[in-house]
C-alpha cells in the first residue's frame, strides 16, 4: 500500500468527460488533502461535490500560476497536503500545473502523480496506428504536439515540419479553431487521420480519414464542429531523396512567401538552401 506524505503536492488525474472514469486512488487523496489547486474554481467544484468532496480550493491557472505556485510551496512548507487537478484529464501536459510543479521541486518537496483519464492517449488506443513501414523495432511510437499555433502562417509551418516526421502525432483542437486546422491538414493529403470528438462523454464521435477528407467530415453535420478535439495523424514510410525536399517546399510555397518556405524546406530536408531557392523560383514562374 502506497504511503501519502505531508509536504507533498499530489498531481491528480480528473475524466475528460465520463465522471465514472475517476480513479479509487484519485478519491481517496482528494478526500485526504488539506486543500485542492484547481484550473478554474467554477468548474472543479460542482465535479468535486459528484464525488463528495468538500475541501478549500486555491485558483492557479494559466494567468497567475507563477504566483499562485508560491502560496502552495507556502502550505506544502508548513506540512499540508495538497492536491492539483486541471479542468480535465491530466494536469501539466497541455492544461496548467507544469511551473506548479516546477516550483515545488525547486522548493526541495516531493510531487507524487496520480495517473488517469487523458485524452492524449484515450485517442490513440481507438486510431490503431502502427511503427512506420521501415523503421526498426515493432509497436508503435508517437509525437505529442498538442494545440497548434492559432495563426495561419505559424500554423501551417507548424504542419509541415509535422508532415516530414513519418511518426504518429497527436493533436488538440478547440471547437472554435476545428475548421481552420481542418483545412490546413488537408495539403497532407491521403495521411491519415483519426478524429477523436467529445471523447468519453455522449456523443462521442471517432473516425478515421484520410487527412484532405476531414474538412468535409466536418461540414457534413452541425453537430462535428462541437466539443473538444483530439486527433491522431497516423504515421506514414519516411520519404527520402530529392523528392522529398521538392514536396516539402512545393507545400509550404502554397502558404508562405518564398523566402520563408525556402528556409523552412532547408532546415527540414537538409536539402541545399541555393538549390531550393532556385527551384523555388522556376516553381513560382509556372
Amino acid at each position: 500500500m502506497q504511503h501519502y506524505p505531508q509536504a507533498t503536492l499530489y498531481v491528480v488525474a480528473t475524466p475528460i468527460g465520463n465522471l465514472a472514469d475517476i480513479s479509487l486512488r484519485a478519491l481517496h487523496v482528494l478526500q485526504l488533502v488539506d486543500a485542492i489547486a484547481c484550473e478554474d474554481k467554477r468548474h472543479t467544484q460542482p465535479l468535486l461535490r459528484q464525488y463528495g468532496v468538500d475541501k478549500p480550493l486555491l485558483a492557479v491557472h494559466q494567468h497567475n500560476e507563477a504566483e499562485a505556485a508560491g502560496l502552495v510551496v507556502e502550505r506544502l512548507q508548513r506540512g499540508e497536503r495538497v492536491a492539483y487537478v486541471s479542468d480535465a484529464g491530466t494536469p501539466a501536459v497541455s492544461d496548467p500545473g507544469a511551473r506548479l510543479v516546477a516550483a515545488v521541486r525547486a522548493a526541495g518537496l516531493a510531487v507524487m502523480p496520480l495517473p488517469g483519464a487523458s485524452s492524449v492517449t484515450t485517442v490513440l488506443s481507438a486510431a490503431g496506428v502502427t511503427r512506420a513501414e521501415g523503421s526498426e523495432g515493432s509497436g508503435s511510437s508517437f509525437v505529442f504536439a498538442g494545440f497548434l499555433p492559432s495563426k495561419a502562417g505559424e500554423r501551417d509551418q507548424a504542419i509541415a515540419l509535422l508532415q516530414a516526421d513519418a511518426r504518429a502525432i497527436v493533436i488538440l483542437e478547440a471547437p472554435h479553431r476545428i475548421e481552420a486546422l481542418a483545412r490546413a491538414l488537408g495539403l497532407l493529403q491521403g495521411r491519415l487521420i483519426t478524429v477523436g470528438r467529445e471523447l468519453t462523454k455522449q456523443f462521442e464521435e471517432i473516425a478515421t480519414m484520410p487527412a484532405q477528407d476531414f474538412a468535409a467530415w466536418l461540414a457534413a453535420g452541425p453537430q462535428r464542429t462541437r466539443g473538444e478535439f483530439a486527433l491522431v495523424l497516423h504515421a506514414s514510410a519516411p520519404h527520402e531523396g530529392p523528392d522529398d525536399s521538392m514536396r516539402v517546399l512545393q507545400l509550404l510555397l502554397a502558404e508562405l512567401p518564398l523566402k520563408t518556405a525556402v528556409k523552412l524546406a532547408a532546415d527540414i530536408t537538409g536539402a541545399s538552401r541555393n538549390e531550393l531557392y532556385d527551384t523555388a523560383l522556376k516553381l513560382k514562374k509556372e
